[in-house]
């Protein structure tokens, strides 16, 4: 037998999610689980706890059936096998009334003829229901879980909770108590938030608060803030991950409405999200809880300007990429192309240009709705030509030293490089010379638009 003086009364709340949420769901099917275990024949408020139960749940019955693209169904546990009898199951669990349109009836009959003889098994309970929905390619599932108990069976309903966000339904629990200890109340933190239940009234008002979540519209408004705090920043996708499970919910490319402000997106109340806006670098901002029924404003800081590329003459390179990375790190944030303008938020960025040779930038400052523009000789032709097999390098003259850019291919005798302006040196011995006093070298300089013929 539960301990009385614990009693608690516990509104497990589960989400139905899918990763493609920017379409409405088209229907709404809510799953009530009711603990009909030998402790609901409790007394409360002079009143036996199942009966409480089943009659707060018949009135919901008779409101929820004046509701459009609503489907309900009801699974009880704890009511075929008694404990007294020397029966306990941990699997005493069972669909009673499946989900169909106009089932309310049939509900409210079988909540009169209900008797708790059981034990608890909220674990398993949870487990089955994921299969009393059927397949729906744009519906809502929401389960509500009744019990005065904790699990008895030994059972995990966090971890059976995570298994389910997993299929795309997401545990967002309410849990309302009666002389909640607290070792119960942390036993409970993983599933949900906390309402203590001092009489049939508040179980009322929760059981209202949690059906309204459930079908009032719930909008938002994410203000993309610029520098000056002005929400004027947009065209960028948003992605919503459930706070919980890690799980894609939503993706939203920002936009703004006629009226130049952010555009109104629709969002399930239950549950809290993470959101991650792509901007580079990508900007988050974790655990947004919602207030249901209402239209939430989400800020978050993301100004946001312009960087591109430019050459004074034609561009001999057939595919020029720029490196980009914030400053001071060696992660690449973004590989840009050169006739790409690409936005970034505004600071300062470090930048590797895959010209020959490689052009290396620092400080690169972006600033707010500005377009920072990098502009860079174009450059020239080398035409080179060796006798025959040869070993020979190719290098840089800067500051009265060479840097090394590149060993020829000693079976190859002709090549053809678009290269930076600067001066070079190609140092090359034959293959067939066996003495180093046979090494040559030739200086040569490339100029911006003009081509170089080197003969050896």
């Amino acid at each position: 037998m539960k301990n009385l003086k614990k009693i608690f009364l516990t509104v497990l709340l589960l989400t139905g999610i899918f990763v493609q949420g920017q379409t409405p769901p088209t229907k709404t099917r809510i799953l009530f689980i009711l603990d009909a275990s030998q402790s609901m024949l409790g007394q409360w408020e002079g009143k036996q706890k199942i009966k409480i139960a089943t009659s707060l749940l018949s009135n919901l019955m008779d409101s929820l059936k004046h509701v459009k693209n609503v489907q309900v169904a009801l699974r009880v546990y704890g009511h075929q096998f008694s404990v007294a009898q020397g029966k306990r199951s941990c699997e005493d669990t069972k669909l009673e009334v499946p989900f169909s349109y106009n089932n309310y009836e049939a509900i409210k009959k079988k909540l009169k003829s209900l008797h708790p003889v059981g034990t608890t098994p909220i674990a398993y309970s949870l487990q089955k229901s994921a299969d009393d929905f059927p397949p729906c390619s744009n519906c809502r599932n929401i389960i509500i879980l009744i019990t005065d108990g904790i699990e008895e069976c030994d059972g995990d309903p966090c971890a059976i909770a995570l298994a389910l966000q997993k299929n795309n339904i997401v545990l967002k629990p309410f849990v309302i108590g009666m002389g909640l200890d607290l070792p119960t109340i942390e036993a409970f933190k993983c599933v949900g938030n906390f309402y203590d239940v001092q009489n049939t009234q508040t179980f009322k008002n929760v059981l209202n608060i949690v059906i309204s979540q459930a079908m009032n519209k719930t909008t938002v408004q994410v203000n993309l803030l610029d520098i000056y705090g002005n929400p004027t920043e947009t065209n960028v996708n948003m992605t919503f991950y459930d706070h919980f499970s890690k799980q894609i919910r939503y993706n939203y490319v920002h936009t703004m409405n006629h009226r130049g402000n952010p555009d109104t997106i629709p969002l399930d109340p239950l549950g809290s999200y993470d959101l991650v806006v792509h901007t580079l670098p990508p900007v988050r901002k974790d655990s947004i809880v919602l207030t249901p029924g209402k239209h939430n404003i989400i800020a978050v800081d993301a100004p946001r300007g312009d960087m591109n590329f430019k050459m004074p003459g034609y561009n001999e390179y057939e595919d020029l990429k720029i490196i980009v990375r914030k400053k001071g790190e060696m992660k690449t944030l973004y590989v840009q192309d050169f006739n790409e303008k690409q936005k970034y938020l505004v600071g300062e960025y470090d930048l590797e240009i895959l010209t020959f040779p490689r052009i290396n930038l620092s400080d690169i400052k972006i600033s707010q709705s500005h377009t920072t523009t990098i502009q860079f000789q174009n450059p020239g032709v080398l035409n080179l030509s060796f006798p025959g097999s040869a070993y020979a390098s190719l290098y840089l003259e800067k500051d009265n030293e060479l840097k090394w850019l590149k060993d020829f291919n000693p079976n190859l005798t002709r090549y053809k490089i678009v290269m930076q302006p600067g001066r070079y040196r190609i140092i090359y011995r034959s293959i067939n010379a066996k003495k180093s006093i046979y090494t040559e070298e030739k200086r040569f300089e490339i100029k911006s638009g003009a081509s170089t013929n080197i003969n050896f």
